[in-house]
């Protein structure tokens, strides 16, 4: 439960850290960023664990920047999704 909760965390920080890194007209506001920065962690911190550069478990430099990456992959393909 505790990891959940520090992702979501993370999530929050990785959206406004990847809307400040790319920002643009992608519509839906913070809301949607901060959704997109949530999926974006839980995105990036599985795929950094599943190849040796992130933890899933609290917060450290590491698990920052797979939250942060993977947040902004997933704000890329929203990007081009919603612009079809």
């Amino acid at each position: 439960m505790w990891n959940f909760i520090v992702w979501i965390a993370l999530g929050l920080v990785a959206g406004a850290l990847a809307k400040w890194i790319k920002p643009g007209d992608q519509g839906g506001g913070c809301l949607m960023t901060t959704v997109l920065g949530v999926v974006g962690a839980f995105v990036g911190g599985w795929l950094g664990s599943f190849i040796g550069i992130g933890t899933t478990g609290g917060f450290s430099f590491s698990s920052i920047i797979t939250a942060v990456v993977g947040a902004l992959v997933v704000l890329w393909i929203y990007d081009k999704v919603a612009r079809k």
